[in-house]
């Protein structure tokens, strides 16, 4: 995208982000090496994070993808489990952001029901001014202020996933 729509101003260029996926490749490679590894998507926003991160990953590891929602007043909801036998993996979940954490959340939960060997989430933004429940992210690329961000697979009504920079939303 070479020109900003209304309302979105510049706030984290494509460089910026490719900078901070390889440090967090980094780290999780520090974290898990010897070891095989589960990597999880929840769709459909981390699907750019997800696949610029595996790619940076010389892990072995198996993908999987999982689609929940949680509309406004209701409770979270699988749309599609995974379909890969977590139980005694090493389970890494991709995020590309961290709001209220409340479909995180029902998420953990519900790998850690399947008993694996171990559970991350790696996030490329978190937002924790927005929390509603206590969770945390194990990997950060960045902890951001309460804004509205759009690009890099987060979306204004599903526009804009697909910008390679991150812009932020003024309402």
């Amino acid at each position: 995208m070479t020109q900003s729509h209304a309302g979105m101003v510049p706030f984290i260029t494509a460089e910026e982000i490719d900078e901070m996926v390889s440090q967090l490749a980094q780290e999780i490679e520090q974290d898990y090496r010897g070891k095989d590894l589960v990597v999880i998507c929840p769709l459909k926003g981390s699907v750019p994070f997800f696949s610029d991160l595996t790619r940076k990953l010389s892990l072995p590891q198996t993908h999987d993808f999982v689609h929940l929602t949680s509309p406004k007043g209701e409770g979270v909801r699988i749309l599609q489990d995974i379909t890969v036998n977590i139980t005694g993996q090493h389970v890494l979940v991709v995020e590309e952001i961290i709001d209220a954490g409340r479909t995180l959340s029902f998420l953990k939960t519900r790998i850690l029901a399947s008993s694996p060997a171990s559970l991350k989430v790696v996030t490329l933004l978190d937002k924790p001014a927005r929390r509603e429940l206590p969770i945390k992210p194990d990997y950060v690329g960045r902890t951001i202020d309460d804004r509205f961000v759009i690009g890099y697979g987060m979306d204004l009504e599903e526009i804009g996933r697909n910008y390679r920079a991150i812009y932020n939303y003024a309402q």
